[in-house]
């Protein structure tokens, strides 16, 4: 595994932005030109990489994604192999999502299976969202998978668990960016003018109702503002602001409720404030919903096994756009324990590599098992 661990490294060095992922394609071709190539079909998209392994008596294409993208953070682990790209970080273990998915396709090149596999390297899952643009791809139309699996780093959990559910898993998700336009003027005179600092503040005091009043109770939905800009100098009233934010909801209907709250108070403020406000969902993904019968059967499979410990996990209101690969084919995501005392999206998240073999082991038996046994 120790080669497993050195590509997790070197794409460590060089994480890259959604749909930016030049630097981490040519790797993963690099690498892939290595390997047997007589059953290996390979196919780029944007950043993106189809890798397709014809089986020997296919009956259905089982397929497997691995997200490439990193985040705009600075990276403060400490690593001799830290980012070279200064200000992004694979901070969300995409790193150790493709060296998995390398060591997976490693090691069904050289064991083939009746199956056809297809493993599918998907750009910008941090946004603006590569999951639903690569599954309209005459590519994927043409390769489409009977079923697909995808996991995701956990910090909370030890190397050695993982975790998963029936049903929802991950909540949807949408982006939340929104523009106030007021009238600016000196601070010494504020009656000519329309201050989008205070209309601001308020919306953001407003939005905090949704939640609490418009939502059932027995329901769960998020309304975060993670920043608010405004202004340009202490004396000056400004005439614009900027909120930026997200908003999860465990249902497509609770999404479309909150967002129907959040215009209705938009207008409220324009009107209160004569100003002009614009918003803009920005990304929006889709709830992760694994099959029933297909994550039933890989916990059962799962606990078979040695030194893997399988916990269901409660529902999550983390966003994840594999959520669109599971819209349209069955299909499961799990957790994979990687220890880390910092969570996702931290600058000092320092997962434990060792799961990396745990998850190489794990899904190569059960694809192996599905690719062979089942029909």
């Amino acid at each position: 595994m120790e080669r497993f661990i050195k590509v997790r490294r070197d794409l460590h060095r060089i994480p890259e932005l959604g749909f930016q992922e030049f630097k981490t394609q040519k790797y993963l071709l690099d690498y892939l030109s290595t390997l047997p190539q007589a059953n290996l079909e390979i196919k780029t998209w944007k950043t993106g990489i189809f890798v397709k392994i014809n089986g020997q008596s296919p009956r259905k294409v089982i397929g497997y994604r691995a997200d490439i993208d990193g985040l705009p953070i600075t990276e403060e682990t400490g690593y001799k192999f830290q980012s070279e790209h200064v200000g992004n970080m694979h901070a969300c273990g995409h790193d150790f999502h493709m060296s998995i998915a390398l060591g997976l396709i490693t090691y069904f090149t050289e064991n083939p299976i009746s199956d056809d596999l297809l493993f599918m390297f998907q750009p910008a899952e941090e946004g603006p969202g590569g999951a639903e643009p690569m599954l309209k791809t005459d590519i994927m139309q043409e390769w489409k998978p009977d079923m697909v699996l995808a996991l995701h780093v956990a910090p909370e959990y030890p190397v050695g668990t993982i975790a998963t559910k029936e049903g929802l898993l991950f909540a949807n998700t949408s982006e939340l960016f929104i523009d106030l336009k007021g009238k600016g003027g000196h601070a010494a005179y504020p009656h000519n003018t329309n201050d989008m600092i205070i209309a601001a503040c308020n919306l953001v005091t407003q939005l905090q109702s949704i939640v609490s009043r418009n939502v059932d109770p027995l329901d769960s939905a998020v309304v975060t503002v993670g920043k608010m800009t405004g202004g340009t100098v202490q004396n000056i009233i400004a005439e614009k602001a900027r909120i930026e934010g997200t908003i999860r909801t465990l249902s497509p209907e609770s999404m479309a409720k909150v967002k129907k709250r959040l215009l209705a108070l938009v207008k409220g403020i324009e009107v209160g404030y004569e100003c002009e406000v614009t918003v803009d969902f920005g990304a929006m993904y889709h709830q992760v919903f694994n099959d029933a019968t297909l994550t039933r059967e890989f916990m059962e499979f799962a606990e078979q096994l040695d030194k893997v410990q399988v916990v269901e996990c409660k529902e999550a209101m983390t966003g994840e756009d594999f959520g669109y690969m599971l819209k349209e084919i069955p299909g499961l995501m799990f957790w994979l324990g990687v220890g880390s005392e910092y969570g996702l999206h931290h600058s000092k998240l320092t997962p434990d590599e060792g799961a990396i073999e745990t998850a190489i082991s794990l899904l190569s038996r059960y694809i192996e098992f599905k690719g062979t046994n089942d029909s």
